[in-house]
């Protein structure tokens, strides 16, 4: 069966509830429909929340289905954040500046973007590690697109300067110069890092380096942070990485990944809803699975 046939099937089983979805290839490791089924039971909304696999071939199709069946949400994951703004009616401005969109809104049939990364890690980081992050001096390890939405986030809160660090410097650069600041945005290399991470307020690792199953690798060495230092990982897979554990020994605060997963889907949630999402309800849902 066709998963446009499996999202008509899912409509017709649950006719009488708001319908939300999460798409992706692969999509069978996703939290979200845990997480926001949580949230949806917490603020009594009678809803339900499903995962589909959806091949890129299939996403025209899919996404016609969502405006046509009245899914009134949808959040969108790899491989789709970038193909599925073609297919939607609308993008906000902040979708549009990073270039993809993770969170899609149905207003009666029409389709509108947004993406919730950046801001949700910001969030995240503001209520777990830093209140305040004026004039501070941050790295960024990676230059992927989820080191882009997250510094888009960052600049709007003026930080002192944000080096970029990739091993491929030209990917750095690439990055920096595609996003227009005030504040002193600089790409480096690999060479460089051990000298930044000395003098940096808060470190953030958006690689993959340090996930499971390769628990024991690390993007950055925890000794080369200076003491109280915010060391940010965006893996939640474990919980806390080589490089947080190593950094925390050495006096740092360490400020784990699945706080954005979390605040991603509370704003993909208040967009949808008009409410404020139950985030702790939405945090003891997903460690417990973790753990």
């Amino acid at each position: 069966m066709d998963v446009v046939q499996q999202l008509l099937q899912w409509q017709q089983a649950h006719s009488s509830k708001a319908l939300y979805c999460v798409i992706g290839d692969p999509i069978k490791q996703s939290k979200s429909p845990l997480m926001l089924n949580r949230a949806f039971e917490e603020c009594s909304i009678d809803a339900t929340y499903g995962a589909f696999q959806v091949a890129p071939d299939q996403l025209p199709q899919f996404v016609q289905a969502v405006r046509e069946l009245g899914i009134l949400g949808m959040n969108v994951t790899i491989p789709h954040k970038l193909h599925v703004m073609e297919l939607i009616d609308e993008i906000d401005a902040d979708a549009l500046n990073l270039g993809a969109v993770n969170t899609v809104v149905n207003r009666n049939g029409r389709l509108i973007g947004y993406n919730t990364d950046g801001i949700g890690y910001v969030r995240s980081l503001k209520e777990e590690a830093v209140a305040n992050i004026t004039n501070k001096k941050i790295v960024v390890v990676g230059a992927g697109g989820a080191a882009r939405g997250i510094i888009y986030a960052l600049l709007q809160e003026n930080p002192s300067s944000i080096y970029v660090i990739n091993r491929t410097v030209a990917k750095a650069k690439e990055l920096v110069a595609s996003l227009q600041s005030n504040v002193p945005l600089l790409a480096a290399g690999q060479a460089e890092l051990e000298q930044l991470c000395n003098d940096a307020d808060i470190v953030i690792n958006t690689t993959s380096v340090g996930m499971y199953p390769h628990p024991d690798e690390t993007p950055i060495a925890g000794h080369w942070m200076k003491f109280g230092a915010v060391a940010s990982d965006l893996i939640y897979n474990p919980l806390k990485t080589q490089f947080l554990l190593e950094a925390e020994q050495h006096g740092c605060i360490a400020h784990g990944g699945l706080g954005m997963f979390i605040y991603q889907g509370a704003f993909a949630f208040e967009y949808w809803t008009g409410q404020t999402a139950p985030v702790e309800a939405m945090r003891e849902t997903v460690l417990a699975v973790l753990q």
